[in-house]
């Protein structure tokens, strides 16, 4: 049996003093993943990339702040020089042979009034010089010719034209021109400004009931189009009063004036179309008693837009034909002649080349009315493996062309000159700068002929 060991011999216990600190020792470091240790985990992010935060500053733009900023129309220029005796428009000039080749005023009620009916283009330079003025050229006198033709016809005539030429050739402009003499003369003016409005697909459409085919109406359209005829003509409907029963949607007075009657389907959209139809039927009638109905300048631009489908779609998912919808065969039944103007009047509308869509139909159209017109014993045909829309062709078979070209060297002087007099062309106008700018604007394009003019600085 060996000893007892005794317990103070044994080693003292190696213990480790007491410590709050965290411990020093080095963790273990993770292998890192490289290209060849294929994709990550799942769950596990590979590439954090901070986004940057945008800063909004402002407040957004309220609906429809864009659109009115877009077609903002400016006329005055106060930095533009005022042109000393330049002529007015009035109702005894618009046929004054001696204004070709000047630059007319346009006289301030007729101002408001083209504005009304939305006549001014955002595109055209308008605000380039003190007042709205425009020249006046061959096919103006001729429009003013045609105006004066209507009125003393004793079997109220009707003239029917479509204005086409290449791009900035003055279309738009010859349109306004239009509209002003007729303003001037107290006709009663009804214009589409835009015809690319009514079938893009951007204003709600239902169908009209009891049409075969069935043809569809645009209420908020036709609402905002009455507004327009209202404004634009209330000195000439203010004088005329409701002639005729009509079954409309709401209650009106027996006497209620065309102004009146044309704000009440202004501002409610669900009985504008019903009250449109009344407002036609009112000024295009005849009545025994009462104020004598004013001829109608109907005026339309863009007719390119409403020569194809549209982009409104049917029950059957089909695309709707542009003629389908009610305004724009109102205004073809008008155009065409299919619906007469009882006490006279003039129909005009004007192709567009700035993004027209393709047209052949219509290109062929105008096509065989130019040749009508020139007597050619030959009328250019359809292309045989070609599909020929013949609602269009028909809709075009009365109607005559006025082709807009250049302007000569005469009007083009004219205009120059009035660039110079508004202080907006600071060369001196001869004959070698007129030859210039005439031959640089591809032979008096007056859209290019102001923008090498007035717009282009050197």
């Amino acid at each position: 049996m060996p000893p007892p060991t005794c317990l103070r011999s044994l080693p003292p216990a190696q213990t480790a003093a007491f410590s709050a600190a965290t411990n020093l020792s080095a963790a273990v470091a993770k292998k890192k993943q490289n290209s060849h240790t294929g994709p990550p985990k799942r769950g596990v992010k590979a590439l954090n990339i901070k986004r940057t935060q945008r800063v909004k500053s402002g407040r957004p733009p309220a609906p429809g702040e864009r659109k009115a900023l877009r077609k903002r129309i400016v006329l005055s220029n106060t930095n533009a020089l005022e042109v000393q005796g330049m002529p007015d428009l009035s109702d005894k000039n618009i046929t004054d042979a001696s204004l070709v080749c000047r630059v007319v005023g346009i006289p301030g009620f007729v101002v408001d009034s083209l504005r009304a009916v939305e006549a001014f283009k955002p595109t055209q330079g308008w605000g380039l010089f003190r007042r709205p003025a425009a020249l006046v050229r061959k096919e103006t006198l001729q429009l003013g010719r045609y105006i004066r033709e209507v009125e003393t016809a004793e079997d109220k005539k009707t003239i029917r034209r479509v204005v086409v030429g290449e791009r900035g050739s003055g279309k738009s402009t010859l349109l306004l021109q239009a509209m002003a003499m007729a303003f001037v003369k107290g006709w009663v003016v009804i214009n589409i400004p835009d015809a690319k409005d009514l079938t893009i697909g951007h204003t709600e459409y239902g169908p009209l009931f009891n049409t075969n085919p069935t043809q569809y109406v645009q209420k908020t359209y036709t609402a905002n189009l009455l507004s327009q005829i209202s404004k634009a003509n209330k000195a000439v409907l203010s004088k005329l009063q409701l002639s005729q029963q009509h079954d409309l949607p709401i209650p009106i007075q027996s006497n209620i004036s065309l102004d009146r009657l044309a704000d009440l389907g202004a501002r409610d959209p669900d009985v504008a179309y019903p009250i449109f139809q009344a407002l036609w039927a009112e000024l295009t009638a005849t009545p025994t008693k009462g104020a004598a109905r004013p001829p109608i300048l109907f005026t339309l631009d863009g007719i390119n837009q409403i020569m194809r489908n549209s982009a409104y779609l049917s029950t059957d998912v089909k695309p709707i034909h542009a003629h389908d919808l009610a305004l724009v065969r109102h205004f073809i039944n008008v155009l065409s002649g299919a619906q007469a103007l009882p006490n006279g009047g003039i129909v005009l509308a004007a192709t567009c080349e700035s993004g027209k869509p393709p047209s052949f139909v219509l290109e062929l159209a105008v096509a065989q009315s130019e040749a009508r017109g020139a007597g050619a014993e030959e009328v250019p045909q359809p292309h045989p493996y070609k599909a020929v829309d013949q609602r269009v062709l028909d809709s075009m078979r009365d109607v005559e062309v006025l082709r807009l070209k250049g302007l000569d060297r005469d009007e083009a002087r004219g205009i120059m000159e009035y660039y110079a007099a508004s202080g907006m062309l600071r060369e001196r106008v001869d004959e070698g700068l007129v030859a210039e700018k005439w031959t640089l604007a591809g032979g008096g394009v007056v859209g290019e002929l102001e923008r090498g003019s007035v717009r282009m600085r050197v």
